[in-house]
């Protein structure tokens, strides 16, 4: 009998998603650019103080870690060593797998010397061509990390449907033709973008996502997807009661159309069924 394939991650400890998982929570206030809080802190050079934040996120419900030093005024690649090795030490936060977090390939590259267990790597693209692409997805197949993949290509960013399927295809292709690559370790990111900026061209943005979801889910065998979450309610920045309705109800149709998991605040989730119906 074939056994069944999984997407299998891991700090100190497994992290299997069959389907009883429903849905992979990615803590993100451990993110430079996703927590103003965190952000001071690693600044400031308090790293014990910034190792509270992801302590909190995982006894808040995170299942994965994102963490990001993406920041002009900060050495990235030493605040990623130094705050990863810190993780390391501290075996609550440690147990749950990590996603190194960077646009930068070098920090990604410092990141993945660090992590204990099998991470993610967030994100690589086909932004700079195909060459660049495959170099880095080897580098990530031999390190054993899972990877996000962005609709990304030399034209710029997927923000159409048929934009996002055709990138992530042509990125699967190249991945499992050419790389090699696990199917069960591809996740794809297919642009989450603000809904209700009230720009006519901004209309399906939420709809084209989960439409390109449900599309990868059905014809690229093994591949998950994930998004960040907070970028839908964008347009509704310092209202965080509508913010939080908006991550429930969009996150209740992302994952009714197939998506894996998310990048969210896992402390600040509304339950869909306890939203006010008006707010709804």
């Amino acid at each position: 009998m074939a056994t069944k394939q999984y997407m299998k991650l891991s700090g100190l400890e497994p992290l299997v998603l069959t389907p009883e998982i429903n849905f992979v929570n990615i803590g993100e206030r451990t993110n430079i650019t996703g927590s103003k809080k965190f952000a001071r802190l690693i600044l400031n050079g308090q790293y014990d103080e910034a190792l509270d934040v992801a302590l909190d996120q995982v006894r808040g419900g995170a299942q994965v870690l994102d963490v990001c030093m993406d920041e002009g005024m900060l050495d990235g690649e030493f605040a990623m060593v130094k705050y990863l090795n810190l993780i390391a030490s501290e075996p609550e936060i440690s147990r749950i797998p990590i996603m190194i977090d960077s646009s930068k390939w070098a920090i990604i590259l410092a990141g993945l010397k660090c992590i204990q267990g099998k991470g993610i790597v967030n994100s690589i693209s086909l932004k700079n061509g195909e060459e660049e692409f495959i170099n880095q997805a080897k580098t990530i197949k031999k390190f054993g990390a899972a990877v996000v993949v962005m609709a990304f290509d030399e034209d710029g960013q997927a923000d159409t449907y048929e934009r996002r399927i055709e990138i992530c295809e042509r990125s699967y292709r190249v991945l499992v033709d050419v790389v090699k690559f696990n199917p069960q370790d591809i996740i794809f990111d297919p642009n989450i973008f603000p809904v209700a900026t009230g720009m006519d061209e901004h209309r399906k943005n939420a709809l084209d996502f989960f439409l390109a979801t449900k599309w990868i889910k059905k014809n690229l065998p093994g591949a998950k997807v994930s998004g960040g979450v907070s970028n839908v309610s964008f347009s509704f920045r310092g209202n965080n009661p509508v913010r939080e309705a908006m991550h429930a109800a969009f996150l209740y149709h992302a994952i009714h159309h197939g998506m894996d998991m998310g990048i969210v605040n896992p402390t600040m989730l509304e339950v869909y069924d306890d939203i006010p119906k008006d707010l709804l």
